[in-house]
Parts: C-alpha cells; sequence; structure tokens
C-alpha cells in the first residue's frame, strides 16, 4: 500500500504542475487577438489553403504501411543479437517471418497502394 500512496502522491503532484502552468500562460499571455498573430504559421510560408482540407487517402495509406514494415522490421534487430542460440529453428522461423513480410509488400505494390499519381 505504500508504493500506491507515493504514486498517487506523484500523479497528484503532476496534476498541479499542469494546472500551475496552464494557469500562468493564462495570466500572463497575451490578451490582444491580432488578425497577423491567429495567422497559421508553418515553416514561415504563406498558407495557401485553408485547414479543413482533407488529404488524400493515399497520404494515410503510405504512412500506415511504411509504419507496419517499420515495426516489423524492427523485430530483426534481437532475433540477429540471439541469432547463434536459436539454431535451425530460428534461422527457419525469421525466413517464414521474412517471406511474409515480402509478400505483403508485394501485394501491396500489386494492388498500387505505393503509386502516388
Amino acid at each position: 500500500m505504500n508504493e500506491l500512496v507515493a504514486v498517487l502522491i506523484m500523479f497528484g503532484g503532476a496534476g498541479l504542475v499542469v494546472l500551475l502552468l496552464l494557469g500562468l500562460s493564462q495570466w500572463l499571455g497575451p490578451k490582444k487577438r491580432n488578425p497577423v498573430k491567429d495567422e497559421i504559421f508553418e515553416c514561415g510560408n504563406i498558407p495557401i489553403s485553408t485547414t479543413r482540407d482533407r488529404f488524400s487517402i493515399k497520404f494515410y495509406t503510405i504512412a500506415i504501411l511504411f509504419v507496419l514494415f517499420d515495426i516489423e522490421i524492427i523485430f530483426l534487430f534481437p532475433w540477429s543479437v540471439v541469432f547463434r542460440s536459436l539454431g535451425a529453428v530460428g534461422l527457419i522461423s525469421m525466413t517464414l517471418f521474412i517471406a511474409v513480410l515480402a509478400l505483403g509488400l508485394a501485394y501491396a505494390w500489386k494492388k498500387g497502394a505505393l503509386q502516388w499519381d
């Protein structure tokens, strides 16, 4: 029960810090609205469209595929560390894993998910 009290005290302290910082930003922050200051700022470029514009689904498809294959490739690093101790079973399992990855990539490629037209 002692550890739980320490965790609760830590959460309470973190909550107080958040409330304090939000209060300070409201109290010390600028009060006057200005059209120039309210304008969206991105890399110093003047915005060419509104924030309500929709992105093409191709952007999301490529992003999801990147994350999917990137995370799956991360599994190669721990496998390479213990490769010798796994023996033939480890080699076969990783070969199957890479084959499934290659099949998934070939499927996405064939369906045109990687085309950016």
